[in-house]
């Protein structure tokens, strides 16, 4: 099994990674992870942990694994739009034909300001590209 595992470990936290260096070459046949690295996804800061030095290979590693981390995030971001036009139409559908009154009036202002605001961005933001072409 430990001659499967990566080189490195990557623990994902909220604004990026703690990043490991796995060892299973040890005389007690253990998977040792040595934290080498700290990682900010947003601004591309990669700070050595303990003092360390890294290494061209660590720099690699971790450079790579950034940018896979950020086409993984914007790819989320993507998927998550469109799973909301997805529940905005099933919102629509539910408003036509379930709805009882007392549960439209308990949520259609809320979904009215939310839409007029997202239409309100979204056409302000086509009219800055189109301006653009």
């Amino acid at each position: 099994m430990s001659s499967d595992l990566p080189e490195y470990y990557f623990r994902v936290r909220e604004n990026g990674a703690l990043v490991f260096r796995l060892d299973t070459e040890n005389r007690n046949r253990r998977i040792e992870m040595d934290q080498i690295a700290v990682v900010n996804i947003r601004n591309g800061e990669v700070k050595p942990h303990g003092g360390r030095e890294l290494t061209e290979a660590d720099m690699a590693e971790i450079t790579a694994w950034m940018e896979e981390r950020q086409a993984t995030l914007a790819a989320r971001d993507i998927d998550d739009i469109l799973r909301a036009v997805d529940h905005m139409n099933l919102t629509t559908q539910w408003a036509q034909s379930k709805a009882t009154p007392e549960q439209l009036e308990h949520v259609t202002d809320a979904l009215l300001l939310a839409m007029h605001d997202l239409r309100t961005v979204l056409v302000r933001k086509k009219a800055d590209r189109l301006l653009k072409e």
